[in-house]
């Protein structure tokens, strides 16, 4: 088992849970009516955090999940700092901590900007873009995608000024590239070194990449993303935080992700 923050977030539920319950429970055995001005310090403790962890629970695990972008490799879509909201059900519901689905919904879409748990090591969140489905064939030779053969259309849209700790991609192509009906922009630098190859995307499995082409480190690289380490779809950006730059920047907050 993976132990990340929803484990323990779901362990501290349990244990605050059964400490307030049990202690109710001998109350009753004993005919006793509660009162909280006489419990012991470790089932005050219990009842007041007992309904916070788990309202957080459910909305972390059902509603919608913050994740901060720790790296450039979605820029120029998302930058360092960038604080997001995940929607958790719209790739289905799924149980805590096993993470197993237990009610279909919708599937990622070509375009979907995924957070999924890193297939080398679930235990790390990972967010990019979806480029293949189940069945698709996608190649990537020289600065181009194809999805099933067809290129993705690029428009130039210049050279791209970085900002923030983004600064070191000033001089990269800004391209907006159409990816099956879902226009994104993405940077690529003429020259640099990136991995390239045919995939075929199996039954089951996603291929995803980063918008800045030659800084991410992503399917060409490790494979393919299986459907059980799906998280959910970035959808809004909530707070953007740069601390090591000129902190927060006002115009990024409220942008909704497409």
């Amino acid at each position: 088992m993976d132990y990340d923050f929803s484990f323990f977030l779901f362990v501290a539920t349990v244990i605050t849970g059964v400490i307030w319950g049990v202690y109710l429970l001998i109350l009753k055995s004993r005919g006793e009516v509660f009162d909280e001005n006489n419990e012991p310090i470790l089932v005050e403790y219990a009842r007041s955090f007992f309904p916070v962890v788990l309202i957080v629970l459910l909305l972390r695990s059902f509603l919608a999940e913050p994740f901060r972008i720790p790296s450039g490799s979605m820029m120029p879509t998302l930058l360092v700092g960038d604080f997001l909201l995940v929607n958790k059900f719209t790739y289905g519901i799924r149980l805590p901590v096993i993470n197993k689905k237990i009610v279909e919904i919708n599937e990622p879409k070509h375009g979907d900007i995924m957070v999924f748990r890193f297939p080398k090591d679930p235990t790390v969140d990972y967010i990019k873009r979806v480029i293949g489905l189940p069945g698709d064939k996608v190649s990537y030779h020289n600065k181009q995608l194809y999805i099933n053969g067809a290129p993705a259309a690029q428009v130039s849209l210049g050279s791209y000024q970085g900002v923030g700790q983004g600064d070191d991609m000033t001089g990269a192509e800004h391209l907006a590239e159409n990816l099956t009906g879902v226009e994104h922009s993405i940077l690529v630098r003429h020259g640099a070194v990136s991995a390239e190859g045919d995939y075929v995307v199996p039954k089951g499995s996603y291929f995803v990449m980063g918008d800045n082409r030659d800084n991410s480190n992503d399917g060409r690289y490790w494979g393919m993303v299986p459907e059980a380490n799906l998280v959910g779809k970035a959808f809004f950006i909530w707070m953007n935080w740069d601390w090591e730059h000129k902190g927060i920047d006002f115009d990024r907050i409220g942008t909704v992700l497409k």
